[in-house]
């Protein structure tokens, strides 16, 4: 009987045990499944994911995508990129043939003269004292250029457009456009832009009359072609005081006011008063406006 008894508690002992070791095996394997099926399933499958996935975004709700900090900083920079970049153009001229800042400020003065060169190109002994003159008073300056000109020396426009020169049209052959018919206006204009883009591989952005004698036509045609007419609002009269470059200098000055366009030409004398007078406006407080930064257009 004793034998018996012994038997089954020796039984039972056996049978309680298994029942324990399997318990703990099935509860191991629960948490490694569930993991796996939130590793690879969750992003598509849990309720938040597909309500972000089909929010609009106005309605305030993102992403975690769209806001994680990495892609949060490339949108600000992007931002910041964008509101840095400085307007094309920050100065205009006016009806007066004066040039003004679009905005007054620290880096827009009104306090300012445009230095326009016309009749060229000539010689390259002179464009290049020009250029270095206008290099050291980190000025810009539009040559107005004739057609007859580059045809026979291309190599000189070149080297002023090269040297930082801003060329703008003079027409073919420098006559009075104002007594002219259209056909032969536009054959003057026409002619010497399509001459200066095919010579520098850039159309000019400024038309300017010989003698200032304008028409309609004229205005026509620099609009067709993105030209800004301009004419100038002091006169060096360097064609008038030849060999004298101080008539220049006190023709210049004695004209001066804020926004001048100056108009010079490529001759001996004036080359000889250039840095002389670009010292003297320095001394007056005047800056030199880029042409790059005129507006196309007159107002």
């Amino acid at each position: 009987m004793l034998k018996k008894t012994a038997s089954w508690l020796l039984l039972s002992v056996i049978m309680l045990s298994a029942c324990s070791n399997q318990a703990p095996a099935s509860t191991t394997e629960t948490p490694a499944a569930t993991t796996e099926q939130s590793t690879s399933n969750t992003p598509a499958t849990t309720p938040e994911s597909s309500e972000t996935a089909t929010t609009p975004a106005t309605e305030g709700t993102t992403s975690t995508e769209a806001t994680t900090p990495e892609q949060s900083s490339e949108s600000t920079t992007a931002k910041d990129t964008e509101a840095t970049v400085p307007a094309e153009y920050t100065y205009h001229m006016n009806k007066n043939y004066d040039i003004v800042p679009n905005e007054e400020s620290k880096e827009t003065p009104k306090k300012v003269v445009l230095l326009t060169f016309d009749d060229g190109p000539k010689e390259k002994k002179m464009i290049n004292s020009m250029m270095d003159t206008l290099d050291k008073h980190h000025a810009k300056a539009i040559f107005f250029v004739n057609g007859y000109r580059i045809k026979t020396h291309p190599e000189l426009l070149k080297l002023i457009h090269d040297r930082g020169g801003i060329i703008g049209n003079h027409t073919q052959d420098h006559i009075v456009l104002k007594h002219e018919s259209k056909a032969k206006v536009t054959q003057q204009i026409e002619d010497t832009q399509k001459l200066i883009e095919d010579t520098i591989n850039e159309a000019p952005r400024f038309l300017r009359a010989p003698n200032g004698a304008t028409n309609d036509t004229v205005h026509a045609l620099a609009k067709k072609h993105d030209m800004l007419y301009m004419n100038w609002s002091v006169g060096s009269l360097d064609w008038v005081n030849q060999k004298d470059p101080d008539a220049v200098i006190s023709n210049v000055m004695d004209q001066l006011h804020s926004g001048s366009i100056i108009l010079m030409h490529e001759l001996p004398w004036t080359v000889e008063a250039l840095d002389e007078l670009l010292t003297k406006l320095e001394a007056k407080g005047y800056t030199f406006v880029d042409p790059n930064a005129i507006e196309p257009k007159m107002r």
